[in-house]
């Protein structure tokens, strides 16, 4: 519930600090004296519309604080972890600044956040119900939740919702599944083709390099062979150097037998012979390894073409080839057995239907249950608010199939007639002020069971009636106050009288500008009979008129 309301240099308010009770508080005071700019400020505290004319003049900037202690289980907390905010758990407030320029900033604990963010909180911790608004009850976009929850039929609800999700993704999957085979049907004469192609072409996994390696070497060996050739001739020919070297070593040797200053130069002779047959057997050995098949050079670099070839052709690496062999065989044998596949899919699908369309029916026979249930207790709140002539409908209006969705098949809107004859309406098309804040009164206590919002203020929802019918507005809102905090601003005795709380709000001049300053007062037993007296007596309050306050206050 909202526990304080603090505004600073607002309209004809200078500082103004409110410490709010539980149960229903009464605001009263003389017409002009600045009701209206209390719901302004609450308003801009949860993140409404503000114009740079609220800002008290000569002021450079206003300021409204609302503080709220709240149940920890509120869906609103999960929206603060979400927007990594910090809190400590049931405490929240917020804040707005309004500049004399017009520009406007907004805080959650002390926290910078969107003003849209503040709206989304404001709007799930206060409704504020005057001549003009048009949120809350007024919104027909809301209704069919509050009658959910007036219902209570969550096994139903969640029924909908996990077939409908259910429901979604067999689709889903159907369609890709009907797409992948559109595809392979479309494409399957060029599947077929290239997938022959590539079979009969069978790459592998970094062939192309392993190919251009063995084409480099037997291009290499063929050009070094024919030189290792010449080299080979030369020194085995008859005046090589093989042949030389050996003639020499024979003379030297036959030379040498009877003298040994030569033995040396045979032994350096003998060494240079055998290191020459040795070059001469590695030279013999080089060429027998650079041998190679002609046809081998040819079947490569045909072999390595041929894949290259078909790199371009599909637009990518060779070694990209093999996986692209298997797409085309999986795609494939998405074709042969693509028919089975979306077979079995579309019956489950049928099957979800099913299940779906009858969750939705047992959703719709609750909701009409509910919805009856609440039209009667509505309009049996109507005549004692003088609302006799009136009449209150739910009205529950079927979807077409394919508009059924996760929220069930039909539309809730909540709609009244305020004369025998007239047709039913939306709330928000109701003229008059007086009779919408009514309505919106007796639809509020058979909701207030189930109502979320923990404060909820009324706007002179008594204008227009006294007596006995005041009685009835403040009687109701004293039920009401048994389920949420409520504020009400009214001239009504009858309504004052039923308050928990009081509050007094005047205006006065406060200084030598002669500006006008709104206060507000909390006003104890005595002060609150005064000002009862006053509101039934007017500007002289008589003795009798004090004595029908203590009367009224007494119950």
């Amino acid at each position: 519930m909202l526990i304080g309301l603090t505004i600073r240099d607002i309209v004809l308010i200078d500082r103004l600090q409110i410490p709010v009770p539980d149960g229903l508080s009464v605001l009263s005071g003389e017409t002009g004296a600045g009701k209206s700019i209390l719901l302004d400020s609450l308003g801009l505290a949860t993140g409404q519309r503000g114009e740079r004319e609220l800002v008290r003049h000569g002021a450079e900037q206003g300021t409204v604080i609302a503080e709220f202690s709240l149940s920890t289980d509120l869906s609103l907390w999960s929206i603060l972890d979400e927007q990594g905010l910090d809190y400590e758990p049931g405490e929240l407030i917020l804040k707005r600044t309004l500049s004399s320029e017009g520009r406007s900033r907004a805080f959650v604990n002390d926290q910078p956040v969107s003003i849209g963010l503040l709206r989304q909180l404001g709007e799930m911790l206060v409704e504020i119900h005057g001549q003009h608004d048009e949120r809350g009850l007024l919104n027909p976009a809301g209704h069919r939740a509050m009658l959910d929850e007036y219902g209570r039929y969550g096994k139903e609800l969640r029924a909908v919702a996990d077939s409908y999700g259910r429901l979604v993704r067999l689709k889903a999957d159907l369609q890709a599944e009907e797409d992948k085979l559109s595809d392979a049907r479309r494409d399957e004469e060029y599947i077929r083709y290239n997938l022959e192609e590539l079979e009969t072409l069978e790459p592998r996994q970094g062939e192309e390099e392993e190919l251009s390696e063995q084409r480099a070497h037997m291009m290499k060996g063929e050009k070094l062979s024919d030189g290792l050739n010449e080299v080979l001739s030369d020194l085995l020919n008859d005046k090589g150097a093989d042949a030389s070297l050996r003639g020499a070593l024979r003379r030297l040797e036959r030379m040498a037998e009877n003298d040994g200053l030569l033995e040396s130069v045979v032994q350096s002779l003998d060494r240079a012979a055998i290191e020459t047959a040795e070059a001469i057997s590695g030279l013999e050995q080089t060429l027998r390894d650079l041998e190679f098949d002609p046809q081998d050079l040819e079947h490569s670099e045909e072999r390595l073409f041929a894949l290259r070839a078909a790199a371009r052709k599909h637009n990518c690496q060779v070694d990209q080839l093999a996986a692209l062999k298997e797409e085309f065989a999986e795609r494939l044998r998405a074709l042969e057995f693509g028919d089975e596949e979306v077979r079995r899919l579309t019956g489950e699908v049928r099957q979800a239907e099913e299940a779906f369309h009858q969750a939705v029916e047992a959703l719709s026979t609750a909701r009409l249950k509910a919805a009856a249930k609440l039209d009667e207790l509505v309009n049996a709140e109507l005549p004692p608010l003088k609302l006799e002539k009136a009449k209150f409908r739910t009205t529950l209006t079927p979807l077409p199939k394919e508009d059924w969705g996760m929220s069930g098949g039909e539309k809730v809107e909540f709609e009244i007639s305020t004369n025998p004859g007239a047709p039913f309406a939306g709330l928000i098309k109701i003229a008059s002020g007086g009779e919408l804040s009514r309505f919106i009164l007796a639809l509020k206590v058979v909701l207030a069971a189930e109502n979320t919002v923990p404060t909820l203020i009324f706007d002179e929802i008594d204008r227009g009636v006294g007596g006995a019918v005041a009685d009835a507005v403040g009687e109701r809102l004293k039920r009401l106050s048994e389920h949420a905090q409520i504020m009400v601003i009214t001239h009504s005795p009858q309504v004052a009288a039923r308050g928990n709380s009081h509050w007094l709000i005047r205006k006065s001049q406060t200084d030598e500008n002669d500006r006008m300053n709104t206060t507000i007062t909390a006003l104890d037993q005595s002060a609150r009979r005064e000002e009862i007296a006053r509101m039934l007596a007017g500007a002289t309050v008589t003795d009798e008129a004090r004595a029908a306050a203590e009367s009224l206050m007494q119950g």
